[in-house]
């Protein structure tokens, strides 16, 4: 095996050898373990780095493994998929600081940070799959590792949350399960290929493969949270501030609708796809998602629960730009791959440090908090802007691609889905950043803030935050710039699907 071959695996291995060798690092060894996440995400961003030089040049990164006659396991990096893993391995590294400062005093760590570098390490294995048996193993395997996140907490209340996460993603596991067996039959292997590798064959058999195509949807869309395939999602909110940032931002609703992005171009092919009509059920459901989620949202008192609502909504906007046929659309849609990533784990971090400083979980407790936390808070309100669409913001750069793109693909009445959305988002953002900012105290907070020196809360916690929401506005600001992310985008990305 070359270098450039095993490189796709060792990328998954950075975070798989480390969360092993974590699981049997004695609780109180604080420095091993914080080494052992340090080290592991640290040089996964260095090999991706590696492969995108290449790639850029024209270098293919594959590892293949034989796993039964005729079938193979395949790893690729494409440009696609290296969206996706500087996504995670980047937010990874920025939740793992967090996570090691939030659960600085809390019990089983070493199970904690084991399964957090296996969920990294197989949300590294469906971004990089070069074939649906390869992803059909990393997506279940995915569920596995983030249960013990979801019901780390061992209350009551988790691991009922716990069972209805572990109700919806098997359930949609056994049908991707079926979806692919039942291609399989029809059409032997099936690897990921850049324009689609169904084309010629969905076309002399469409009513089969429309009907695979929404199975391949149905099942996806749990993870994806589409509606009405949501209810896992505000329930998993049970689980610690870093999981919620996890799931919500870089692994599972992101693995839902990055498998959705493969399907429609690599399985189907977009053109294909488009004269089977396969595309507008998916835009409706896009649609739909993106209303109900805002709307439930509105509703929500809970911290955690609204924010779960609004990532209902939000990551829909990803599936909407996959399904408009366009190039326009579909940069747009993988920008807020991107831009929702690093919007909603601000918003996590943030609300995080209320829960963990000032013992707040309601917005009816936020009456002040940008007095008494005021980085954080800042950090929490450029990202509640971006999920608006507030320009500079990295939000308005991908609502303003998905709109044109809807004007390009004849369907404007998008534009009225969008700016609906939008005023919802404003709905149930604005009034948590008016309480903070200009309503008084009210009384003692719900805990003792602890004591950190001049800082807020602890550095760990604090930095973080900091961090995503200065990206969240360089994204915005910078967004066009030379070999930037809208760059990578246009010339690689939908250059690749030919459109």
């Amino acid at each position: 095996m070359t270098w450039e071959n095993s490189l796709p695996l060792l990328v998954v291995l950075t975070s798989l050898v480390p969360g092993l060798v974590i699981f049997f690092v004695n609780e109180e060894r604080h420095g091993l373990r914080t080494t052992l996440n340090m080290t592991g995400a640290i040089s996964k961003l260095i090999l991706i780095a590696i492969m995108i030089g290449g790639l850029i040049d024209g270098v293919i990164y594959e590892t293949r493994f034989s796993f039964l006659p005729g079938i193979d396991l395949v790893l690729r990096a494409d440009a696609l998929s290296i969206l996706f893993i500087v996504l995670s391995a980047t937010l990874w590294l920025v939740t793992t600081i967090y996570a090691i400062g939030y659960l600085e005093h809390s019990p089983n760590r070493s199970r904690f940070f084991g399964f957090f570098s296996l969920c990294v390490s197989t949300t590294m294995g469906i971004a990089l799959a070069g074939n649906l048996i390869t992803f059909l193993i990393f997506y279940e395997l995915l569920t596995l590792c983030t249960y013990p996140l979801v019901v780390h907490r061992g209350t009551d209340k988790a691991i009922k949350g716990g069972r209805t996460y572990l109700v919806y993603t098997l359930t949609g596991g056994a049908l991707l399960l079926l979806a692919v067996i039942l291609l399989y039959v029809a059409a032997g292997p099936v690897e990921f290929t850049e324009g689609g590798a169904l084309n010629s064959i969905a076309e002399q058999q469409p009513l089969f493969f429309s009907i695979l195509f929404f199975m391949f949807i149905a099942s996806l869309g749990v993870k994806a949270a589409l509606v009405p395939l949501h209810g896992w999602l505000p329930r998993a909110m049970v689980a610690p501030a870093p999981v919620s940032a996890l799931l919500h931002a870089v692994a599972v609703v992101k693995a839902g609708a990055f498998g959705i992005a493969r399907i429609v171009y690599d399985l189907y092919g977009i053109n294909t796809a488009n004269q089977l009509g396969l595309l507008t059920p998916l835009l409706v459901a896009a649609c739909l998602t993106v209303i109900v989620g805002s709307l439930l949202a509105l509703f929500q008192d809970d911290m955690k629960k609204r924010l779960a609502y609004s990532t209902v909504s939000q990551v829909s906007y990803i599936i909407l730009g996959v399904a408009l046929f366009g190039p326009v659309g579909a940069a747009g849609g993988l920008l807020h791959l991107v831009h929702q990533g690093v919007m909603k784990i601000t918003l996590f971090f943030g609300a995080g440090n209320f829960a963990e400083t000032l013992g707040i979980h309601k917005v009816s407790e936020m009456d002040g908090v940008g007095r008494r936390m005021p980085l954080t808070m800042a950090a929490f309100t450029v990202g509640a802007l971006g999920m608006i669409g507030v320009p500079p913001t990295a939000g308005f750069i991908s609502k303003w691609f998905l709109g044109s793109g809807s004007v390009f693909a004849n369907v404007d009445w998008v534009i009225a889905i969008l700016m609906l959305s939008s005023l919802l988002n404003a709905g149930y953002f604005l009034p948590i950043l008016y309480r903070a900012w200009f309503k008084p105290q009210k009384g003692a907070w719900p805990q003792e803030a602890k004591s950190n020196g001049r800082l807020e809360t602890n550095w760990m916690l604090l930095l973080p935050p900091v961090v995503t929401g200065v990206f969240a506005v360089v994204l915005g600001v910078l967004a066009n710039m030379p070999f930037g992310l809208l760059y990578w985008i246009e010339q690689l990305v939908l250059r690749e699907y030919r459109l």
